[in-house]
């Protein structure tokens, strides 16, 4: 009997959201992330996940005070709640233009990096992190013309899951699901040329152990692991949001990894190095980041 009503509430939540998806779809992009921004900012500090973005920011931050706190949370949660309602318009709001850069919502300065990528002949590691509209560092690949593959987490609900990959397929070039045969689908995305994306900030319990924002905890290795067995570049790229729905698109590197005695990749130490560059990143835009995950465990 249970398990018949999670089915039914399974195909519920599936359709609620198709028909979400369906009606905002119609609407304006801008429109749609101010008034997803401004809900998720009203009503996210009533969620559970507040008490934990409220014990990682003070973790993190140590020397701020209560307001500082809360006002950053109500931050993030705007953040959070504005790619939500992004979501669904990633093929609108992705509008640079190579020939007029600059000129729309998406701001870079770091073209040159993107076509070297292209043009080298060889594939790429590329990580990112939750901060900003977190997406957007995918499409950008993909729209520089790099060979692509992006890994991610699929949803538990089907129905969502379905929706979501059909808007990311026409835009994020290969998908690979995080699964147990995904360490060989990433090294066959490499082994063909492609630029192998993933975002690596969260927790990971398979993960190594690195110090994030002054305290333990594991991250994922999968970055240093595959560059230990191929030889390509690693970047990083990722997103700050800025004032009237712009974006500026910040990509770092080629990095230089940490190596052992022997030569190789020391994937601990690369682990650790990348870990530290993303803490940087969340030091700039801590109003960006998504604390609400239990990211020390």
């Amino acid at each position: 009997m249970a398990s018949r009503l999670e089915q039914f509430g399974d195909r519920l939540l599936g359709r609620a959201v198709k028909t979400a998806i369906r009606l905002l779809r119609r609407t304006n992009p801008d429109k749609v992330s101010d008034l997803c921004g401004a809900a998720a900012r009203r009503i996210g500090p009533w969620f559970p996940a507040h008490r934990i973005g409220r014990a990682n920011l003070r973790a993190a931050f140590p020397e701020k005070d209560d307001a500082w706190i809360e006002a950053t949370l109500r931050d993030a949660w705007e953040n959070l709640g504005r790619v939500a309602g992004e979501y669904v318009h990633m093929a609108r709001i992705w509008d640079f233009d190579p020939e007029h850069p600059n000129t729309g919502r998406i701001l870079t300065d770091d073209i040159g990096m993107f076509e070297a990528l292209r043009d080298d002949g060889k594939p790429a590691l590329i990580f990112a992190a939750h901060l900003g509209n977190w997406e957007l560092p995918a499409i950008a690949a993909a729209a520089h013309g790099l060979p692509s593959a992006i890994v991610y987490r699929m949803p538990n609900n089907k129905a969502v899951a379905k929706e979501i990959i059909r808007i990311r397929a026409p835009l994020m070039g290969r998908l690979i699901r995080t699964r147990a045969q995904a360490a060989l689908e990433m090294a066959g995305a490499l082994q063909a040329g492609e630029h192998l994306g993933m975002l690596v900030d969260q927790h990971f319990s398979r993960g190594v152990d690195v110090t994030f924002f002054g305290r333990r905890c594991k991250a994922n290795p999968a970055i240093a692991r595959l560059a230990r067995s191929v030889d390509c570049p690693v970047v990083g790229v990722r997103v700050v949001r800025l004032p009237e729905h712009r974006f500026r698109i910040l990509a770092s590197g080629p990095y230089a990894l940490p190596r052992d005695a022997a030569g190789e990749v020391d994937v601990p130490a690369a682990t650790q190095m990348i870990t530290t560059i993303i803490e940087g990143w969340i030091r700039e835009h801590p109003g960006q980041w998504l604390w609400f995950h239990r990211r020390w465990r």
